[in-house]
């Protein structure tokens, strides 16, 4: 793809002025990563953050015991690794690709001087971590409030939304679901039976319908 419809597609982007948008494509570049693929580590020196055009990128961080812990999935047109960045620090936690990916990379200093000169870029940005914000104070809520059919049920709920679609694929194995949903794989599998049997969703291998998102909301707004 080529860079300035690459950025184009980042919904970081939208709705910038046409002479923004070429002056960022002028520093960005376009990178493509195989399955699996590592993109940065933590602790490395954050000199510039990204966008997937295409494919998934999951953000994790290792427990002290060596168990990965992912705590988001970005995918098309999303942006990631902003705040360390703005921080001038190093990246807090690893990316690595779920799928083969084409990413764009915004070197930072070439970034600092253009927010440095556009008010409405850096509002835009302080919008985005804000929004950030609220995703992970909702999670931090969920996982400590709310029961794990609950959580599993506003997870789905969550995909169906980011997806714009009832039928959607699970990416990741079920272990790494249940430990994102601070669950066991053994636990997920028996409330997805009963979701099933209660008709809110329809199973088939990885690919998920919610049929009653009503039913489900419900299920979601429990014990709370």
């Amino acid at each position: 793809m080529e860079t300035n419809q690459a950025v184009r597609n980042v919904s970081l982007f939208k709705g910038l002025p046409e002479e923004q948008l070429d002056r960022l494509a002028e520093i960005t570049v376009c990178k493509r990563y195989r399955k699996n693929e590592l993109i940065f580590e933590s602790d490395t020196p954050a000199n510039g953050f990204y966008a997937t055009l295409s494919g998934k990128v999951k953000i994790y961080r290792m427990s002290p015991s060596g168990k990965e812990q992912i705590l988001h999935v970005f995918g098309p047109g999303e942006s990631f690794a902003e705040v360390p960045v703005f921080e001038g620090s190093t990246f807090p936690v690893h990316a690595q690709t779920l799928e083969a990916s084409e990413l764009i990379f915004i070197p930072r200093m070439e970034f600092e001087k253009m927010i440095s000169k556009d008010p409405d870029l850096a509002m835009k940005m302080m919008a985005l971590l804000a929004g950030r914000l609220r995703i992970l104070v909702n999670k931090i809520e969920e996982l400590s409030l709310k029961e794990a059919p609950a959580r599993v049920a506003s997870y789905l709920l969550l995909l169906r939304s980011s997806h714009d679609a009832p039928t959607f694929r699970l990416e990741l194995p079920k272990g790494q679901i249940a430990f994102y949903l601070g669950t066991i794989q053994e636990t997920l599998s028996r409330i997805l039976k009963r979701f099933i049997e209660d008709g809110l969703i329809e199973m088939n291998g990885k690919e998920i319908t919610v049929l009653d998102p009503d039913g489900l909301q419900e299920v979601a707004d429990e014990g709370r």
